[in-house]
């Protein structure tokens, strides 16, 4: 097992898996703090890298699109403070990172992990229920419905609509956007069959962002919800649902068969993390092996 120690937070990978434990100091971001230890699995990640520097360097990982919905809300957009696969390193501790960035792109290699875009969500998403304050409200969510309550500096037309409360089964899209020089960031729910126009200050669907600390927190509440939406490139599928269709394979051809039994080991792979349940692992697994 590969463990690399830093004040900013531990990376270890033991050749299938890299665990993510942030820091506790004062420095680590709330965002980090509140999505707690990571473990993502091999076959999510595009790559790796480091990025050494004067002072400190920067250990970076790089998930595949449609991996994980944190990095899909936030379109890579989180500073680096706050992002959760990045980790600031020491210089006295270069060689650490360099040689754990060996051992995961040699296991990437032996695994053949495909990094083009992934078709399900490989990561859960943040736990729930979560409950974040920031900027002109409140949003809760407890896995099945969003809360959304109004600050006192939010504008009349939202003070005026009151308390606001939708299920899952309503919700098509949510965007989180950082507040960037003068603009301000916001948090979205985008609602089946409901059309704004109006920007996020007045929209009573969104929570306008001010630029404080607090504001990437809303990320965690973006990404939780969107774990639960179906996945972008899975049609009508259900969130976390894993496409039982598989490339067309010839029996007589040897890559085929290839990429049928390493999507067996990915499958293999999320029932472990709990990403797949039994009953779902087990008619993709069926799925595949109809194919052989």
């Amino acid at each position: 097992m590969t463990e690399i120690i830093q004040k900013d937070g531990i990376w270890t990978f033991d050749g299938e898996v890299v665990r993510i434990v942030p820091g506790r100091g004062r420095g680590v971001s709330l965002l980090r703090q509140t999505l707690g230890e990571l473990a993502v699995p091999l076959v999510a990640l595009a790559g790796i890298s480091y990025e050494p520097g004067r002072k400190v360097g920067r250990l970076r990982l790089r998930l595949r699109e449609g991996a994980d919905p944190l990095m899909q809300v936030t379109a890579r957009s989180l500073p680096d403070a706050s992002n959760p696969y990045c980790l600031t390193v020491e210089s006295d501790r270069a060689g650490v990172a360099e040689y754990l960035v060996d051992e995961v792109r040699n296991a990437l290699l032996l695994d053949q992990i495909d990094p083009g875009p992934s078709d399900c969500w490989l990561m859960p998403g943040p736990m729930v229920p979560i409950i974040v304050r920031a900027g002109d409200g409140t949003v809760s969510f407890d896995g099945e419905r969003v809360t959304l309550e109004w600050h006192w500096n939010a504008e009349e037309a939202k003070r005026s609509a009151g308390k606001r409360e939708f299920g899952m089964d309503s919700i098509v899209k949510v965007e989180w956007c950082p507040s960037a020089l003068v603009e301000d960031g916001y948090l979205r729910f985008t609602l089946a069959g409901v059309t704004t126009k109006a920007p996020p200050k007045y929209d009573p669907n969104a929570v306008e962002l001010f630029g404080f600390r607090k504001d990437p927190l809303m990320a965690a509440v973006a990404a939780a919800v969107t774990a639960r939406l179906p996945h972008p490139a899975a049609g009508s599928a259900s969130a976390g649902e894993v496409s039982t269709t598989t490339p067309a394979a010839d029996p007589d051809s040897a890559k085929d068969h290839d990429v049928l039994l390493r999507r067996l080991r990915e499958l293999g792979e999320l029932h472990q993390l709990g990403v797949l349940a039994t009953d779902e692992f087990t008619a993709a697994k069926q799925a595949i092996l109809s194919r052989f």
